[in-house]
């Protein structure tokens, strides 16, 4: 049995990938995310399943809509019950770790990971629920336009310092892992997954970062603000929650935020390279492959909107490239792709000894596309948004050239992607798409119980709710990560490996030992 790849999953969080110069865009600079996609695969109509942080993941690790597994919003418990991949890589032999965020809800921080870095940058617990049954729209905890109207550089900051944390942590048990290949003769595999909180807002970057970019040349969007009286509903409630209305966004707030927010994702591709040298030093380039996306993507201004919360292309569609040139020819594919795609395609990776799925998936390997032995034509992608900002689920289906999405008793929108990328003329009632909207309507229909989906996040809401100012009475115990780590095994101590021995180990590339120049008189 051939030994299964070493596997390094970057994840960035809020990474837009119209954003990105290996999807088109003119100006943002990325030499070393721009390199990997030269040399690997990149999916050019990658999805979430659904537009906010921890219910995107917890799909991507579930291989499973949201909904199948109760992920309904940012403070919905991620069940420890829940097979996730990361299980069906350390039952296939990998060494599993995580460094940095994943926005884990609960008590179960790990998830099938045998190690955990870092803490998380967000809570654990249930204090972000939203309120669907008192018919809340406007929450204190949620995204407000700050963000934009304090962008700018700055010497640091919290999201600074975690990165910086994870990043560091990430390189450390690379060269770790090194040391095991040079000095283990038969060395498991590793999974590691290193997950970035930039571009996130607040949008602030280091100074270095900010003077990559000349300011005159930062883009504005491509498509201005579109007065509220002309938005879909929903874009109209996102309005509201995120209190557009109260600040004059001028041009010139709109160019700093767009510039800080560029500024960051040249600083992700900067951490991504320190990995990517980790792995050089380290002898494990060549038998590692690199996955790198993003949990959702950011409206940065488009249309007058901001944040994510919504299937409009910056906030839903995301980079997702896989580099292993010894693999698989460099290229690009076409047919639309989600996370949920992701689970089914690392089984493949894994090899024989990966169990097979306990619950039924909702995506289907990449690994023909990657190969070249299918293009893809009949896939669809499927995503939901059940989160603030929101009062009934919404639902959007990818099939072909076409985006269809429906929420309640909102409009439905159906967009011709091939001759209108900017989602500009809603399709829905066209004659000329009749067939085209029936066979779409068809598909949410018999896929999703909105109704019955409904009771379900409202009762969840409500338990959650109650639950967690409970537990802000009397003693509180969080649920949030505590790295731990043991000191006395990380340096030289009077016990065990000798110290010669110990810094022999530590060296890489390793070195063999040089004999005495003279023998002893």
């Amino acid at each position: 049995m051939s030994r299964s790849p070493n596997i390094l999953f970057i994840m960035a969080d809020q990474m837009a990938a119209p954003a990105l110069p290996f999807h088109g865009h003119p100006v943002v600079r990325t030499p070393n995310l721009s390199r990997l996609a030269a040399e690997g695969v990149v999916f050019e109509n990658a999805y979430c399943n659904y537009p906010l942080c921890a219910p995107s993941r917890f799909s991507l690790l579930s291989g499973r809509l949201p909904s199948a597994i109760g992920a309904f919003d940012n403070a919905a418990e991620f069940a420890s019950s829940v097979p996730t991949f990361v299980h069906h890589a350390r039952a296939a032999g990998y060494r599993t770790c995580l460094s940095g965020k994943m926005h884990f809800v609960g008590a179960d921080q790990l998830h099938g990971f045998e190690e955990r870095l870092t803490t998380d940058v967000y809570p654990a617990d249930f204090g972000w629920t939203p309120d669907w049954g008192n018919g809340a729209l406007a929450y204190g905890w949620s995204h407000h336009m700050a963000s934009v109207v304090e962008a700018g550089p700055c010497h640091r900051s919290l999201q600074i310092d975690f990165d910086e944390e994870t990043a560091h942590q990430a390189v450390q048990k690379i060269y770790d892992y090194g040391r095991t290949a040079a000095n283990t003769a038969d060395r498991a595999p590793f999974f590691l997954a290193v997950s970035f909180t930039h571009p996130h807002d607040p949008f602030n970057c280091l100074p270095e970062h900010w003077d990559l970019y000349d300011h005159a040349e930062i883009d504005l969007p491509s498509v201005p603000p579109i007065p509220p009286e002309r938005q879909d509903p929903h874009s109209r409630r996102l309005h509201v929650m995120d209190g557009l209305h109260r600040y004059d966004l001028t041009e010139e707030r709109v160019r700093t935020a767009r510039h800080a927010y560029y500024g960051s994702i040249s600083y992700v591709d900067e951490l991504v390279g320190r990995l990517l040298t980790a792995l050089e030093r380290a002898g494990l380039a060549g038998d590692t492959i690199v996955v790198f996306t993003g949990d959702h993507g950011e409206m940065l201004g488009e249309r007058g909107m901001w944040y994510k919360m919504t299937f409009f292309e910056w906030s839903s569609r995301v980079p997702l490239l896989v580099h292993a040139p010894g693999r698989w020819a460099p290229g690009r594919v076409a047919a639309p792709v989600s996370h949920v795609d992701l689970f089914p395609t690392l089984l493949d990776l894994f090899g024989d000894r990966a169990p097979p799925p306990v619950d039924p998936l909702d995506g289907s390997s990449l690994l023909p596309l990657l190969e070249g032995t299918d293009a893809g034509g009949n896939r669809s992608v499927f995503a939901e948004y059940l989160g603030e900002g929101a009062l009934e689920p919404a639902f959007m289906v990818r099939r072909g050239r076409y985006k269809y999405v429906v929420c309640g008793d909102d409009p439905a929108q159906l967009y011709d992607l091939e001759a209108d990328p900017q989602e500009l003329v809603n399709r829905a009632g066209d004659p000329a798409l009749a067939a085209v909207e029936s066979a779409l309507a068809g598909t949410v229909a018999g896929r999703w119980d909105a109704a019955a989906l409904r009771r379900a996040v409202v009762e969840s809401q409500n338990r959650r709710l109650f639950v967690h100012k409970v537990l802000l009475t009397g003693r509180h115990t969080p649920w949030d990560f505590q790295p731990h780590r043991n000191a006395a095994t990380s340096y030289v101590r009077n016990f065990g490996v000798a110290e010669d021995t110990l810094k022999a180990l530590a060296r890489l590339p390793a070195v063999d030992p040089v004999p005495p120049d003279r023998a002893d008189a």
